[in-house]
């Protein structure tokens, strides 16, 4: 079964024994704490999906000088981030399909020396993708709520100054994360990190879609149009639901793994809790699916350029 390979290392809590582990399950017991047995092939096919999309994306933002600001730079790194998440999957399920089968034959020492080459980019890639879907929520907010300083404020030296910081600090963590990840302060600091990116966004977003109300409320009180109104609310509450339920379905059930890693590795019912892992990397491989969707093929602009470059 395909899992992605540093995530793989916290497939199961390494601070309980095998023992333990089978005897919790069997003690949970039943048919749904056997896990789900998904295909390589899925692995693959949302991997290429992934892959060909954020190129695309990235393509578009380099060919289009208008797709030149800071924004579309922060949605380009995020596409980045994505890629490297599915180069990694696709790498890594390549290589065990190659191996399973017979035709790559590698040494154990070469097979240790890949793992930990796709262990930097996965991890770094898992830092940088979160770290960049708090930096376009910001680069929004200062939009809407310092429109006429926006471009003094988010100036590009500060913008690229912003993305080497974000892919410095990926990749000096994620080598730390591969180091020591039997150490649960480690785990610790990965899920503190998402609880402060999720209510990073919650407050941001939320805070727009408020202010994006109230001034649709105000127009539509002066036009007597509230019909306009509710149908203007109705569209933001939705777009406000997909973009952070997205982002929680996604991220969630990983990270709640993590939490149940640290908090009770022997317990019989998070031991099948952790049967399901690999369908919590399925959902990880899908944010990376649906983030173009949601913060780049929206603009029509970059729908444009997206046309001529296919």
């Amino acid at each position: 079964m395909s899992t992605l390979a540093p995530l793989r290392l916290l497939r199961e809590p390494w601070n309980a024994s095998e023992g333990n582990q089978s005897n919790a399950t069997s003690g949970a017991g039943g048919a749904w704490c056997q896990g789900l047995d998904i295909p390589n092939e899925l692995f693959l096919t949302l991997g290429l999906v992934s892959l060909v999309e954020n190129l695309l994306v990235v393509a578009a933002i380099l060919k289009n000088r208008n797709l030149h600001s800071p924004m579309y730079y922060f949605i380009c790194c995020l596409a980045v981030s994505d890629m490297l998440v599915s180069v990694s999957n696709l790498a890594e399920t390549l290589f065990m399909l190659l191996m399973e089968h017979g035709v790559l034959v590698i040494r154990a020492s070469i097979v240790r020396h890949m793992n930990n080459v796709i262990d930097m980019l996965i991890c770094s890639s898992v830092v940088s993708s979160l770290s960049f879907l708090g930096v376009i929520a910001v680069d929004r907010y200062i939009t809407i709520f310092y429109a006429l300083r926006y471009h003094s404020i988010m100036t590009l030296q500060r913008a690229v100054v912003t993305m080497v910081s974000v892919w410095l600090a990926s990749t000096v963590s994620s080598t730390v994360f591969i180091t020591y990840y039997r150490n649960n302060a480690i785990l610790l600091c990965l899920i503190g990190f998402f609880l402060f990116m999720l209510v990073l966004m919650l407050v941001l977003y939320i805070h727009m879609f408020a202010l994006a109300r109230h001034h649709l409320c105000s127009i539509s009180s002066q036009q007597k149009q509230p019909t306009v109104y509710r149908s203007s609310s109705l569209k933001g509450a939705v777009t406000l639901t997909i973009l952070l339920g997205v982002f929680f379905i996604c991220w969630g059930p990983f990270f709640f793994h993590l939490i149940l890693i640290v908090t009770c590795p022997t317990n019989p019912f998070c031991t099948c809790f952790f049967s399901y892992f690999n369908l919590f990397l399925i959902l990880v491989i899908c944010n990376s699916v649906v983030d173009p969707l949601i913060y780049a093929f929206r603009s029509q602009e970059l729908r444009r350029t997206l046309r001529e470059v296919v």
